[in-house]
């Protein structure tokens, strides 16, 4: 069966590891994914900093109020601006939570302990009637 089936089967492998390794890499390095309320409750009572890692475009299309923005891409080179935040609390935010991911985790290279990933991202931020600016 197995040799019959060796593409079936790593296949199978393939998706089971693209489906179990992103949370379990994120679980790993320390990254917290964190809801609508859960965020929300980290702003108004932990002065938590919002930071977007959209693009710009999607940034200006509509953003979180008062929320900092650094793109994915440049986090790398632009870290520097949050230096002054390690104390605070980061909720990290993209499209859908995959980016801010990724953020995250670079963020906790970088030394920041307190960051949280914004599960669902600005898709599920809407979905709550929450407010954007633009």
């Amino acid at each position: 069966f197995i040799q019959s089936n060796i593409w079936l089967i790593l296949t199978a492998v393939l998706a089971v590891y693209m489906l179990v390794w992103p949370p379990l890499s994120r679980q790993l390095s320390g990254v917290k994914d964190v809801g609508i309320m859960e965020a929300v409750q980290l702003i108004n009572h932990q002065d938590a900093v919002v930071l977007d890692v959209r693009e710009e475009s999607e940034y200006y299309s509509g953003h979180v109020p008062h929320s900092r923005h650094i793109p994915l891409g440049a986090l790398g080179k632009r870290h520097i601006e949050l230096e002054k935040l390690k104390g605070h609390p980061l909720v990290v935010i993209c499209r859908s939570g995959a980016r801010s991911g990724s953020a995250c985790g670079v963020l906790r290279k970088l030394g920041f302990e307190q960051v949280y990933n914004l599960a669902g991202g600005v898709g599920a931020w809407q979905q709550a009637n929450m407010p954007l600016e633009k």
